[in-house]
């Protein structure tokens, strides 16, 4: 599909909607770790900003969108301020407040590396290019928030459900359609909810990627 089909399906109001719908859910997971970590007001709305920017910002910025989205409209950066405020009055209670992270957390994976594959296609980046564009903009966030708030990213940690693997599903569901002309707004509804699905059912089980092949099993490290 040629880069200017794809800009008119992924025209700017659906891109604003899609990216301010990922930028709300994403910020409402930074505050509540903010909350959790037990911030101030300043380390929420902090925490809610990177989480819902950074990985958009990256994105952006690598394939020449410059200035970035997140820096031309208001919108961008008073959806997490909006969100910050939110969790700050109305957080759950603290027992269920790390839950809730990941539900939130994996709906905005789902959404941003949905839009952030086809907003790499529509700058006429190529069907690998484009996921590992995809996968920052769902992962980028994430991370920052992770390392501000002194965590080890958990795209980075075995000890954890799959992260990375549900937006990496996602972002190739959309390289694939668009490559066969089959990416339209109801498929890509549809793969944002099948990385969403992917990511929640991960945590339920449990499933975690894979370590080394034949990893000494009498060698630990930092998580074992």
């Amino acid at each position: 599909m040629p880069p200017q089909e794809i800009q008119e399906i992924y025209n700017h109001n659906v891109q604003q909607v899609l990216d301010l719908t990922g930028i709300f859910v994403f910020a409402v997971a930074g505050a509540l770790m903010a909350v959790r970590k037990n911030f101030d007001v300043i380390g929420i709305v902090l925490l809610a900003e990177v989480t819902a920017l950074g990985g958009g910002v990256i994105r952006d910025l690598i394939i020449g969108d410059v200035p970035p989205a997140a820096f031309r409209d208001l919108g961008y950066f008073s959806t997490p301020l909006f969100a910050a405020g939110l969790v700050f009055f109305l957080h759950p209670q603290v027992e269920r407040i790390s839950r809730t992270i990941d539900i939130f957390d994996a709906a905005g994976l789902g959404l941003f590396c949905v839009t952030g594959t086809a907003k790499a296609f529509a700058y006429g980046l190529g069907p690998v290019q484009a996921t590992a564009l995809g996968i920052t903009t769902a992962v980028g966030g994430g991370a920052i928030r992770d390392v501000l708030a002194r965590e080890v990213p958990v795209l980075l940690r075995w000890d954890r459900e799959i992260y990375t693997v549900p937006a990496l599903v996602g972002a190739a569901a959309v390289a694939v359609l668009v490559e066969t002309g089959q990416f339209n707004a109801y498929t890509a509804t549809a793969a944002a909810i099948f990385a969403f699905a992917f990511r929640v059912l991960a945590l339920h089980k449990g499933w975690r990627a894979p370590r080394a092949w034949r990893r000494n099993s009498e060698v630990r490290g930092d998580f074992d």
